[in-house]
């Protein structure tokens, strides 16, 4: 099991060559959440995610006869950037082996680091099988993702910087994928603040830890924003360290993971992806578990599709009911359409989009419907809108 010399070992071995990233008190966050709440910003490392600590000290472990060798790795997007970015650091060959449909930004970036990149099988797993067949075939050093020592202190070297930047913490909530994070994380809060809480976070849909630790078979699969720790299992050299140090694991669903992205974007100013977001998202699915507390959590990465931000900003707007969509049954006579816009506009709404349908889809020839989105202030400046239009108009909210 790793220690806290290995993590400072580690500390040292990537001083100058993975960023110490900033703490940030956020009082927007603490404010939603209800306990003072500090986010390590790991999404300003260079490949913007925290992944750069465990390979940067993984491969300058690596023996002279093993850089000459090269390396290979299996991972769909942070720990691939990671190995290949350091690997070029080092001047060391590098593969990374990656499934078939990891979408293309993540394989031109890792490209983008001077890896071969081999794109093959439909899973990690099948992508992970090929790695270890082409590490035999090639000589080269497999560097796994989580399930290794070197990564696991690596990984805590977060830990480190968080407690040295503020030592008065009393609470880490940690995401867990594969493990090696909380690992790493758990080994430097037990050496430097014995009774400290370390809280481990999974989505619903990947709970392997949740599951091991209550003693059941681990089934986890399905479709998650959080595809970072879509992991199917614990790593056996983690899991050893998390039964002796980690004091919860707290399990959210999909739901909570999307608020917590977009709080994080309004709130805080800060890109996060899915798994970046976890440790948010217990917050807000389990405050009570929180209140009173000194917590920090870890952003653990910024790499989120532009497209999917978009839609779980809008989806979160629909659901706090600062966007509405309408459908209006409405008179087919001219003004009709002035009318509900000047209502809209009067009343502080922002209209976003209007569709008017006037053949097809209204029951009656005498009629039309209209569907509009608009914009409010809040839920209940939304409702006050929506009131009001129903003084004229049959409206139904979709």
């Amino acid at each position: 099991m790793i220690s806290i010399a290995d993590v400072r070992a580690a500390a040292a071995r990537i001083e100058g060559r993975v960023l110490r990233t900033p703490m940030l008190l956020s009082d927007s966050i603490s404010r939603a959440v209800g306990t003072r709440v500090h986010l390590k910003l790991e999404g300003l490392q260079a490949t913007g995610a925290f992944k750069e600590r465990g390979a940067a000290n993984r491969l300058a472990m690596l023996s002279a006869e093993e850089r000459a060798r090269g390396v290979v790795a299996m991972s769909a997007g942070n720990h691939a950037q990671a190995v290949a970015r350091h690997a070029q650091l080092l001047g060391i060959t590098a593969v990374i082996v990656m499934p078939k449909h990891t979408p293309i930004t993540k394989v031109t970036r890792t490209a983008g680091w001077g890896a071969r990149v081999v794109l093959h099988g439909e899973t990690l797993a099948e992508a992970a099988e090929h790695a270890l067949a082409l590490s035999a075939a090639e000589g080269l050093v497999f560097v796994h993702p989580y399930d290794d020592e070197g990564v696991m202190a690596g990984q805590g070297t977060m830990a480190l910087e968080m407690l040295e930047d503020v030592p008065d913490l009393d609470t880490l909530v940690i995401p867990v994928g594969g493990g090696g994070l909380i690992a790493g994380c758990a080994v430097v809060a037990a050496a430097l603040k014995p009774g400290m809480e370390v809280i481990g976070v999974e989505v619903a849909a990947y709970a392997a830890l949740a599951q091991r630790l209550a003693g059941q078979p681990v089934s986890v699969g399905g479709p998650t924003i959080a595809e970072g720790i879509a992991v199917r299992d614990i790593g056996t050299a983690p899991l050893t360290v998390i039964r002796a140090h980690v004091q919860d694991v707290l399990v959210v669903p999909e739901r909570a993971v999307e608020e917590a992205i977009a709080l994080l974007a309004e709130g805080a100013k800060v890109v996060a992806e899915g798994a970046g977001a976890i440790g948010l998202a217990a917050m807000l699915a389990f405050p009570e578990h929180f209140a009173g507390r000194r917590v920090a959590t870890p952003v653990t990465g910024s790499n989120i599709d532009s497209r999917i931000l978009a839609n779980v900003l809008l989806r979160n707007l629909l659901r706090d009911g600062r966007l509405l969509r309408l459908v209006l049954e409405i008179p087919d006579r001219p003004g009709v359409l002035a009318d509900i816009s000047g209502k809209i506009g009067d009343s502080g709404g922002n209209i976003i989009e209007v569709s008017h349908q006037r053949l097809f889809a209204s029951p009656s020839v005498q009629t039309a419907e209209l569907e509009v989105m608009f914009e409010a202030r809040d839920a209940q400046h939304g409702a006050q809108i929506v009131s009001m239009l129903e003084q004229s108009y049959t409206v139904r909210r979709i």
